[in-house]
Protein backbone atom coordinates (compact mmCIF):
# COMPACT_ATOMS: atom_id res chain seq x y z
CA UNK A 1 0.00 0.00 0.00
CA UNK A 2 1.21 3.52 -0.27
CA UNK A 3 2.13 5.03 2.54
CA UNK A 4 0.94 8.78 3.49
CA UNK A 5 3.22 11.45 3.57
CA UNK A 6 1.12 14.21 3.80
CA UNK A 7 0.60 15.84 7.51
CA UNK A 8 -2.53 14.95 8.76
CA UNK A 9 -5.65 17.46 8.72
CA UNK A 10 -6.77 18.98 11.94
CA UNK A 11 -10.06 16.41 11.84
CA UNK A 12 -7.19 13.20 11.83
CA UNK A 13 -5.44 14.92 14.78
CA UNK A 14 -8.45 15.42 16.77
CA UNK A 15 -9.58 11.79 16.17
CA UNK A 16 -5.96 10.50 17.45
CA UNK A 17 -5.87 12.45 20.41
CA UNK A 18 -9.89 11.28 21.24
CA UNK A 19 -8.53 7.33 20.85
CA UNK A 20 -4.98 7.79 23.25
CA UNK A 21 -7.17 9.28 25.53
CA UNK A 22 -10.67 7.39 25.26
CA UNK A 23 -7.81 4.03 25.55
CA UNK A 24 -6.37 5.69 28.21
CA UNK A 25 -9.03 6.57 30.50
CA UNK A 26 -11.86 5.30 28.97
CA UNK A 27 -14.90 7.23 26.82
CA UNK A 28 -16.13 8.83 30.27
CA UNK A 29 -13.30 9.09 31.31
CA UNK A 30 -12.38 12.28 29.05
CA UNK A 31 -14.04 15.78 28.16
CA UNK A 32 -14.18 17.65 25.14
CA UNK A 33 -12.07 20.29 26.65
CA UNK A 34 -9.52 17.79 27.12
CA UNK A 35 -9.34 16.78 23.97
CA UNK A 36 -9.15 20.21 22.16
CA UNK A 37 -6.58 21.00 24.42
CA UNK A 38 -4.64 17.98 23.27
CA UNK A 39 -4.87 19.24 19.52
CA UNK A 40 -4.62 23.00 20.90
CA UNK A 41 -7.87 24.14 20.32
CA UNK A 42 -11.07 24.95 22.86
CA UNK A 43 -12.82 22.38 23.71
CA UNK A 44 -16.06 23.98 21.91
CA UNK A 45 -13.71 24.35 19.20
CA UNK A 46 -14.18 20.76 18.31
CA UNK A 47 -17.91 21.39 17.49
CA UNK A 48 -16.84 22.65 14.39
CA UNK A 49 -15.68 19.34 13.06
CA UNK A 50 -17.59 17.01 15.31
CA UNK A 51 -21.04 16.90 16.97
CA UNK A 52 -19.87 15.57 20.16
CA UNK A 53 -18.04 12.35 21.41
CA UNK A 54 -20.09 9.81 20.21
CA UNK A 55 -19.40 11.11 16.94
CA UNK A 56 -15.65 10.78 16.93
CA UNK A 57 -16.16 7.23 18.69
CA UNK A 58 -18.25 6.00 15.62
CA UNK A 59 -15.76 7.59 13.17
CA UNK A 60 -13.24 6.03 14.66
CA UNK A 61 -14.50 2.41 15.42
CA UNK A 62 -16.66 2.80 11.93
CA UNK A 63 -13.53 4.42 10.02
CA UNK A 64 -10.83 1.58 11.49
CA UNK A 65 -13.25 -1.43 10.06
CA UNK A 66 -13.41 0.42 7.01
CA UNK A 67 -10.22 0.76 6.47
CA UNK A 68 -9.15 -2.79 7.30
CA UNK A 69 -11.31 -4.14 4.68
CA UNK A 70 -10.24 -1.75 2.15
CA UNK A 71 -6.25 -2.24 3.01
CA UNK A 72 -7.42 -5.57 2.62
CA UNK A 73 -8.64 -5.64 -0.78
CA UNK A 74 -6.12 -3.27 -2.18
CA UNK A 75 -3.63 -5.58 -0.99
CA UNK A 76 -5.21 -8.38 -2.66
CA UNK A 77 -5.09 -6.13 -6.01
CA UNK A 78 -1.42 -5.68 -5.60
CA UNK A 79 -0.24 -9.59 -5.36
CA UNK A 80 -3.23 -10.36 -7.95
CA UNK A 81 -2.04 -14.19 -9.16
CA UNK A 82 0.85 -14.81 -6.92
CA UNK A 83 1.10 -17.85 -4.56
CA UNK A 84 -1.18 -18.67 -2.10
CA UNK A 85 1.58 -18.02 0.55
CA UNK A 86 2.42 -14.63 -0.94
CA UNK A 87 -1.28 -13.20 -0.52
CA UNK A 88 -1.22 -14.62 2.85
CA UNK A 89 1.55 -12.64 3.92
CA UNK A 90 0.47 -9.44 2.44
CA UNK A 91 -2.92 -9.51 4.91
CA UNK A 92 -0.47 -10.11 7.55
CA UNK A 93 1.83 -7.45 6.63
CA UNK A 94 -1.17 -4.98 6.32
CA UNK A 95 -2.98 -6.70 9.85
CA UNK A 96 0.52 -6.41 11.30
CA UNK A 97 0.84 -2.72 11.12
CA UNK A 98 -2.68 -1.80 12.27
CA UNK A 99 -1.98 -3.66 15.52
CA UNK A 100 1.43 -2.43 15.97
CA UNK A 101 0.55 1.46 14.76
CA UNK A 102 -3.43 1.68 15.84
CA UNK A 103 -2.88 0.15 19.54
CA UNK A 104 -5.41 2.51 21.23
CA UNK A 105 -7.94 1.59 18.20
CA UNK A 106 -7.61 -2.29 19.19
CA UNK A 107 -8.28 -1.09 23.26
CA UNK A 108 -11.28 1.05 22.43
CA UNK A 109 -12.81 -1.44 20.13
CA UNK A 110 -12.73 -4.51 23.23
CA UNK A 111 -13.53 -1.80 25.70
CA UNK A 112 -16.26 1.23 23.80
CA UNK A 113 -17.98 -1.22 20.89
CA UNK A 114 -21.48 -1.37 22.96
CA UNK A 115 -21.41 2.28 23.85
CA UNK A 116 -21.99 2.97 19.70
CA UNK A 117 -25.15 3.51 18.26
CA UNK A 118 -27.16 0.43 17.14
CA UNK A 119 -26.96 1.50 13.18
CA UNK A 120 -23.32 2.06 13.86
CA UNK A 121 -22.18 -0.96 15.80
CA UNK A 122 -23.80 -3.21 13.31
CA UNK A 123 -22.16 -1.26 11.01
CA UNK A 124 -18.58 -1.97 12.51
CA UNK A 125 -19.80 -5.83 12.82
CA UNK A 126 -20.84 -5.88 9.06
CA UNK A 127 -17.43 -4.42 7.71
CA UNK A 128 -15.57 -6.97 10.25
CA UNK A 129 -17.26 -9.57 8.79
CA UNK A 130 -16.58 -8.90 5.19
CA UNK A 131 -13.03 -8.51 6.14
CA UNK A 132 -13.18 -12.21 8.05
CA UNK A 133 -14.58 -13.59 5.31
CA UNK A 134 -11.62 -12.35 2.38
CA UNK A 135 -9.33 -13.87 5.41
CA UNK A 136 -11.04 -16.97 4.79
CA UNK A 137 -10.71 -17.17 1.12
CA UNK A 138 -6.83 -16.82 1.41
CA UNK A 139 -6.73 -19.39 3.84
CA UNK A 140 -8.42 -21.61 2.13
CA UNK A 141 -6.53 -21.17 -1.02
CA UNK A 142 -3.48 -21.89 1.22
CA UNK A 143 -4.58 -25.16 2.94
CA UNK A 144 -7.70 -26.22 0.93
CA UNK A 145 -7.84 -29.06 2.90
CA UNK A 146 -8.87 -26.77 5.68
CA UNK A 147 -13.05 -26.91 6.17
CA UNK A 148 -14.23 -23.48 6.08
CA UNK A 149 -15.97 -22.84 10.22
CA UNK A 150 -11.92 -24.26 10.81
CA UNK A 151 -10.32 -21.60 8.75
CA UNK A 152 -12.39 -18.97 10.10
CA UNK A 153 -12.12 -19.84 13.94
CA UNK A 154 -8.06 -19.77 12.88
CA UNK A 155 -8.80 -16.41 11.25
CA UNK A 156 -10.10 -14.96 14.36
CA UNK A 157 -7.73 -16.76 16.48
CA UNK A 158 -4.77 -15.02 14.47
CA UNK A 159 -6.48 -11.54 15.07
CA UNK A 160 -6.78 -12.38 19.00
CA UNK A 161 -3.22 -12.83 18.43
CA UNK A 162 -2.20 -9.74 16.99
CA UNK A 163 -4.73 -8.18 18.36
CA UNK A 164 -3.27 -8.41 21.64
CA UNK A 165 -0.27 -5.75 21.41
CA UNK A 166 -1.96 -3.36 23.70
CA UNK A 167 -1.59 -6.13 26.37
CA UNK A 168 2.51 -5.85 25.47
CA UNK A 169 4.71 -3.97 27.54
CA UNK A 170 5.05 -0.25 26.92
CA UNK A 171 6.08 0.34 23.06
CA UNK A 172 9.27 1.37 24.41
CA UNK A 173 10.14 -1.97 25.86
CA UNK A 174 9.34 -4.04 22.83
CA UNK A 175 12.30 -5.06 21.42
CA UNK A 176 11.76 -2.53 18.05
CA UNK A 177 9.27 -2.57 15.54
CA UNK A 178 10.68 -4.34 13.19
CA UNK A 179 11.42 -7.58 15.41
CA UNK A 180 8.18 -7.48 16.92
CA UNK A 181 6.21 -7.09 13.81
CA UNK A 182 8.52 -10.22 12.75
CA UNK A 183 7.90 -12.36 15.25
CA UNK A 184 4.06 -11.41 15.02
CA UNK A 185 4.20 -12.68 11.51
CA UNK A 186 6.25 -16.30 12.37
CA UNK A 187 3.43 -16.47 15.24
CA UNK A 188 0.84 -15.91 12.84
CA UNK A 189 1.94 -18.22 10.05
CA UNK A 190 2.57 -21.15 12.84
CA UNK A 191 -0.93 -20.91 14.20
CA UNK A 192 -2.55 -21.20 10.46
CA UNK A 193 -0.24 -23.92 9.98
CA UNK A 194 -1.01 -25.76 13.13
CA UNK A 195 -4.63 -25.51 12.46
CA UNK A 196 -4.21 -28.17 9.67
CA UNK A 197 -1.65 -29.94 11.19
CA UNK A 198 -3.19 -34.06 12.48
Amino acid sequence: MAIRTDAPTRREQILKEAARLFAERGFHGVGVDEIGAAVGISGPGLYRHFPGKDAMLAELLVGISGQLLTGAKQRLKEVDGAAPEVVLDSLLEGHIDFALDDRPLITLHDRELDRLRDSDRKLVRQLQRQYVELWVGVVRALYPDLAEPAARSAVHSVFGLLNSTPHLARPGSLPGRTTTAALLHRMARGAFAAAVSD
